[in-house]
């Protein structure tokens, strides 16, 4: 100790140290060395603080760094990943919901005595009015649910004609609400749990 205490007290009289650090080289056999630059590679790398008298271990610090980037990197990694796989879901749904916006097309096509020529206006997936937008993931239920919604009015025998059926308002995140209007001026209101028992 007292010789490590003298070998310090020479570096502070040197101008070659005159910042406040000074690095402690160990090689391979245990042979200790001070100087005023970094240690070379293969050595144990610490630095000693010649005013306050402390010690870090530069070996820990930089594993302890490169670690630290390891886990950042690998969430950025997690996040990437999780991000691709949203879009790739989404992306299946609204490939579903296409198929079924074609589906109710078709319905209207080939039962004009039934529904008028926009009582299910296609939602397109990137064109989303409001309300809909916030019910994207679920595009391909919507679409077809709002047919079922529509099917129902006309077999209750009150609804001549479907003038609209559309996702309501009301609707939340568990359960959907769509609203038919009718040409006899009759509105019916449907949930989700309605449209699937």
């Amino acid at each position: 100790m007292r010789l490590t205490l003298i070998i310090l007290g020479c570096f502070v009289s040197s101008s070659v140290f005159s910042a406040n650090n000074v690095y402690k080289c160990i090689d391979a056999a245990g042979k200790t060395d001070y100087q005023s630059s970094p240690c070379g590679a293969g050595l144990t790398n610490s630095t000693l603080n010649i005013t306050t008298g402390g010690s870090t271990n530069l070996d820990e610090e930089k594993q302890q760094q490169e670690l630290k980037q390891k886990e950042e990197q690998a969430k950025l990694d997690a996040h990437k990943l999780a991000k691709q796989q949203e879009l790739e879901k989404q992306a299946s749904v609204d490939k579903v919901a296409i198929a079924e916006s074609e589906n109710n097309q078709s319905l209207i096509k080939n039962n004009p005595k039934k529904y008028s020529a926009f009582a299910i206006p296609p939602y397109v997936p990137d064109k989303l009015p409001d309300l809909v937008k916030n019910y994207r993931d679920r595009l391909d239920a919507v679409e077809r649910l709002r047919r079922a919604a529509a099917e129902k009015a006309l077999a209750s025998n009150q609804c001549g004609r479907v003038e609209s059926s559309e996702l309501d308002a009301k609707s939340t995140k568990t359960m959907l609400t769509f609203a038919v209007n009718c040409s006899s001026s009759k509105i019916f209101s449907f949930t989700e749990q309605d449209l699937t028992n």
